[in-house]
């Protein structure tokens, strides 16, 4: 049986931080629970090179239309200085997000990306944070202000939102949805990515023992 596939969202002025914690370790299959069940993969809306804001190209590996949720572990949407400045052009993203939810995938959505949900009514029904809920109310179509919470991230059943802030809790909040390591194993990483606690090491070199 092949990997399941967590597909990465790419698009131009994409906040390159914002989901590295997250791709970098679901392929690092030390700590794992099943090490190399997942890989990811990256998704543009073509297949044309993209250049985050950090200014690195990246070629993505499929285009949008192309994605089926059904072949999919997770959809992760990262920020963008065009989630706001050219809504229009990563609207796509957004409505593929909503086809994932509707066929019960998970989607991870982290700063501007969580603006493009808010816009397709998708965070409406479902708890959720963003950078600030007067950044959502700001966004049309959004109505789910009953619904925001003040954290770093949150996951509503097949939902994980995160403010631009909050890489590291973005990761452990789409470990925990994919289920990537233990409940011990999840918290050391956390303990160290977070708070740069040495004692977490030896749980993570313990984890990694054959």
């Amino acid at each position: 049986m092949g990997r399941e596939i967590v597909h990465l969202a790419v698009y131009d002025t994409m906040a390159d931080w914002e989901a590295g914690h997250a791709v970098a370790h679901i392929r690092n299959g030390a700590w794992q629970c099943e090490p190399g069940r997942f890989d990811v993969a990256t998704v543009g809306a073509t297949t044309d090179p993209i250049t985050t804001m950090g200014g690195t190209r990246v070629v993505p590996d499929t285009a949008l239309d192309r994605l089926d949720p059904g072949e999919s572990a997770m959809l992760i949407l990262p920020g963008a200085a065009a989630w706001d400045a050219d809504p229009d052009r990563l609207a796509p993203f957004a409505r593929k997000a909503g086809e994932f939810l509707a066929a019960g995938v998970p989607v991870a959505a982290i700063c501007g990306a969580t603006a493009g949900l808010a816009r397709e009514g998708l965070l409406d029904d479902r708890a959720h944070t963003s950078g600030a809920v007067g950044y959502l109310n700001a966004q049309k179509g959004y109505g789910g202000a009953g619904r925001y919470l003040e954290q770093p991230a949150v996951t509503d059943g097949d939902l994980v939102t995160a403010g631009p802030t909050a890489p590291v809790e973005f990761a452990r909040e789409i470990f925990a949805r994919l289920g990537l390591y233990t409940p011990e194993v999840l918290d050391a990483w956390y303990r160290l990515f977070s708070a740069h606690d040495p004692s977490a090491y030896a749980v993570l070199e313990g984890a990694a023992q054959p």
